[in-house]
């Protein structure tokens, strides 16, 4: 490969990986073109891309950038992929393809994170993390809990005030009805002591 084409590579790699911070390294030796394609395919159903790339023209189109650590001591061809939501979800979905014997021998090689170098078993940790959206689940059922408990004990006082509420209404009520039936038997009562008095003696 002339010096011109190379530096062709070295510019159009550079291009396409101009912003991307975080991106791991796999192995897609074995692949045949079939399952080459699909392997393209579900990553690009997950907006994310794969560049296969010579360890040499990788260095320098990484040179000075945060992934020029991924290409430490590597060697070779390589496969490089990035992209997705976040660098969890990215090595989620490399160990999912590494476990699915459908793309054997896809597997993790390494990569790097936060300017930061990964190993092959680094990949496999950071899949098991949980993802930004799993995060931000956590997070807001946190937030959400403290105001759930507090609803939950502001109805519960308010609801006992309403039953003690009710309670003493249905208990006056009570009062006044059992005082109506007395004043009504006590009105009977004189009514028949009358009665008795005014009835002529034989």
């Amino acid at each position: 490969m002339s010096k011109y084409v190379k530096n062709l590579l070295t510019d159009e790699v550079k291009r396409r990986w101009q912003g991307v911070e975080n991106a791991l390294l796999v192995s897609v030796a074995g692949l045949d073109a079939v399952r080459n394609s699909q392997l393209r395919q579900k990553l690009r159903g997950k907006n994310i891309s794969l560049l296969l790339v010579k360890n040499s023209i990788a260095r320098r189109a990484s040179e000075g950038t945060p992934l020029a650590a991924a290409f430490e001591q590597m060697e070779g061809s390589l496969a490089v992929v990035w992209g997705g939501e976040d660098i969890v979800s990215l090595a989620k979905e490399v160990a999912a393809l590494a476990g699915d014997k459908q793309f054997a021998p896809f597997a993790p090689r390494g990569g790097v994170m936060d300017g930061g170098r990964l190993t092959a078993e680094q990949v496999t940790a950071v899949s098991k993390w949980p993802s930004r959206q799993e995060q931000l689940s956590i997070v807001a059922g946190q937030i959400l809990s403290p105001g759930a408990i507090l609803a939950s004990q502001l109805t519960s006082v308010g609801g006992a005030l309403v039953s003690q509420i009710q309670q003493k209404a249905e208990g006056e009520e009570d009062a006044a009805e059992a005082g109506a039936t007395a004043d009504g038997a006590g009105e009977a009562s004189s009514a028949a002591a009358e009665g008795a008095a005014e009835a002529p003696s034989a």
